[in-house]
Parts: C-alpha cells; sequence; structure tokens
C-alpha cells in the first residue's frame, strides 16, 4: 500500500464536525493534511478519529495546535460562542493564525466576529460554501473567497483540495453575500422545478422525460433540476441533500439582508410560503424537494404527504 504523502507541514484545525466541517476534516486528511478538531457532539469527534485526524477537547487546544483553522457552524449562538473563546486563547497565548469562516450566517456576525478577531497576527477570511456534503464528493462545490486577497493566496492549497471554484470576491463580507445570492436563487429554482414536475404529472407527461430532455439543457437546465427533480419524481426525500428545517434558516437571512437594504425579492417571498407549508406538513427533516409534496397536494394530485 502506497504511503500518504503528507501536503503541508501547517496543521489545520476545525472548529465544527458536523456534515459540512466533517466533510471538510476528511477530505483535508485523504488530501494529505494534518488535521485536529472539536465538536460539542462526541460522535462528531469520533468520526474525525476514524478518519485519521486527531480530536482535540476545547476551542482553545485547536487555537493552540493549528496554523490555520476553518470554522463551519450551524447557529448565530455556537458562532459568537466559539469565536469568543478563540479570541480569549489568542489574547492569553497571541500568535499568527489564519482562520477561514465558512458558516452561513447574519451579515451582522460576520462583522462581530471580525472586531472580536481584531488582533496583531491574525487574519480572519469569510469564506460561505455553496454545495452540500453529497456535491462535494463530485468537487461541485463553489467556495466564495473574501478578505485580504495576500491571506487568501495563502489558502490555495487547502481550497485546492476541497473544491475546483474557489473563486476571490472581494473584500471580507462579501463571501457571504455571494453565498446569499446564489441561495436566493437556488430557493427559487427548487420550487420551480417542483412546480414543473406537479404541473407535468397534471398533464399526462412523465417528469422524468422532462428531467431527461431538460436537465441536461444549457439554457433551462440547472444543477438544482439536476439534483432535485429525481427525489420529487420518486417521491424520496431521504436522506436529505438539505434539510427543510436548515434552508429556513438561511432563507431568514437573505429575507433580513433584503429589508436591511430595502431591497424587494417578490419570487423568492413568493417561494417562502412553501417551505413554511412544509415545515408544517411535517417534513422539516426531509430534502427540500420535498416542495414538490407541498405543491402536489395543493394540486389535488397527492392525498398524503410522503416525507
Amino acid at each position: 500500500m502506497m504511503k500518504k504523502t503528507k501536503k503541508s507541514a501547517q496543521t489545520i484545525g476545525i472548529i465544527g464536525l458536523g456534515i459540512m466541517g466533517g466533510i471538510m476534516a476528511e477530505t483535508l486528511i485523504k488530501s494529505g493534511f494534518d488535521v485536529v478538531g472539536y465538536d460539542i457532539e462526541s460522535s462528531a469527534c469520533r468520526r474525525l478519529q476514524k478518519a485519521g485526524g486527531v480530536a482535540l477537547q476545547s476551542v482553545n487546544e485547536v487555537v493552540m495546535a493549528a496554523d490555520l483553522m476553518i470554522t463551519s457552524l450551524a447557529t448565530s449562538l455556537a458562532l459568537l460562542t466559539v469565536f469568543n473563546e478563540i479570541k480569549n486563547s489568542l489574547v492569553q497565548s497571541p500568535k499568527k493564525l489564519i482562520v477561514m469562516e465558512t458558516s452561513t450566517l447574519p451579515m451582522g456576525d460576520k462583522e462581530f466576529i471580525a472586531q472580536q478577531l481584531d488582533i496583531p497576527g491574525v487574519e480572519l477570511l469569510d469564506c460561505p460554501i455553496s454545495g452540500t456534503a453529497a456535491r462535494m464528493k463530485d468537487r461541485a462545490w463553489t467556495i466564495f473567497v473574501s478578505g485580504q486577497e495576500k491571506t487568501c493566496r495563502k489558502m490555495k492549497p487547502i481550497l485546492a483540495a476541497l473544491a475546483d471554484q474557489y473563486p476571490y470576491v472581494g473584500a471580507y463580507g462579501n463571501g457571504l453575500k455571494m453565498k446569499l445570492i446564489a441561495n436566493h436563487l437556488v430557493a427559487i429554482y427548487n420550487v420551480a422545478c417542483a412546480e414543473s414536475t406537479i404541473f407535468a404529472k397534471k398533464i399526462g407527461l412523465d417528469p422524468q422525460d422532462v428531467l431527461n430532455i431538460f436537465g441536461p439543457s444549457p439554457v433551462i437546465g440547472t444543477g438544482v433540476m439536476r439534483l432535485r427533480m429525481p427525489f420529487m419524481i420518486d417521491r424520496q426525500y431521504t436522506p436529505p441533500t438539505m434539510k427543510v428545517e436548515v434552508w429556513q434558516k438561511d432563507m431568514q437571512v437573505i429575507g433580513d439582508l433584503a429589508k436591511s437594504v430595502g431591497c424587494p425579492l417578490p419570487i423568492f417571498n413568493a417561494t417562502a410560503s412553501i417551505y413554511t407549508a412544509a415545515m408544517a406538513q411535517g417534513l422539516s427533516m426531509s430534502d427540500t424537494a420535498s416542495t414538490a409534496e407541498v405543491i402536489g397536494q395543493m394540486a389535488g394530485l397527492y392525498d398524503h404527504i410522503k416525507k
């Protein structure tokens, strides 16, 4: 068996080893990087150990062990808590450190943590990820890289291990803005695909034929169509690539940002009620493709919801 070649002498620390953080850790380990990490869930730490990484006992331990850090956190509370702990660690034991923040959370939170880490020698990047864990296996992630351009270039070996697409989009915070534009479109495309699937069924077409013809089209086809319409056609929404419950958080972030800058989003807002109805009908843990169940019931095509 060929021995794995070390990619770098640097140690990468990852805080948040859930679905996205966990697959980043595993991918970096397979690419030859040394990875240490921490998560409040012991099962996530065990997965890291099994993948060949080192699970540590606290945020502070990761900060002290890492040369570069990645954070992947699900909630604003987790983000603010973790970055307070990072700040305290660095104040007590100053060191040079690059931190790449990948979560999709409100702009105000991103701005706050930038203030928290306004510490000499510490460089913070905002690099949200567009794509699901399943898409990462196909190298179909896009990482929107923002912050000091010189610092972003230092992260290129890590970014290249994770994705083929990692455009530099400018100043810190632009990464989140670009991700929200992507999610704004995904929200619309997903419901549009659900609507087309049900419409095709109602007029007597096989929606699989619709997907076969339009999915590859450079004009009509989208990655969302190719990913989600098979779920809709089969009425099979587990395991989810993106849970409706999690998607609701992203929808809220987009809506709040639009309101803060006075930008109307009429089409996006029209989709919101479909996602809300999916939550109300017990589909919170199902894939967002389950919006087809909501529309199918509205159309009188389905007499019960499949999860």
